[in-house]
């Protein structure tokens, strides 16, 4: 199936299996056993308001990165940001609300994703570049 999809994890500019490696080295002793890191579909429109950086499907073990996110102007430790926030998910529990909805960044969640070096820095590259992201 994955081939199919065209999934994968080295991309032109960076290989995600060497980032999660390292950041699951770092930041989560190992723990995070099993995942498979790819880089999702890329799509035939740029979305014109919302652009989603990642993805976690925890039941089945698969992170999936933007294709946009591997390009050049990207520096490495913004894209090590938006892998660590989804690897993040899968250590920091959601929490449940009333009418079966949930909530996935909680307040552990935020203290433990700004407990990142690299954090204010990503969230302001992050503001400063989603326009080209977008149509």
């Amino acid at each position: 199936m994955q081939r199919q999809l065209n999934l994968r994890h080295e991309g032109t500019h960076f290989d995600l299996h060497a980032i999660f490696d390292d950041l699951n080295h770092r930041y989560f002793r190992g723990r995070l056993r099993g995942y498979e890191v790819l880089w999702g579909r890329r799509r035939r429109h740029r979305p014109r308001e919302n652009f989603v950086f990642g993805t976690i499907q925890e039941q089945d073990r698969v992170i999936r990165i933007n294709p946009a996110l591997d390009q050049p102007f990207v520096p490495t430790w913004f894209l090590r940001y938006v892998l660590y926030h989804e690897m993040l998910h899968s250590v920091v529990p959601d929490q449940t609300l009333s009418g079966n909805r949930r909530r996935v960044h909680t307040d552990e969640f935020n203290r433990r994703e700004r407990e990142f070096p690299q954090y204010r820095r990503a969230r302001r590259w992050e503001e400063e570049n989603l326009s080209r992201f977008l149509r």
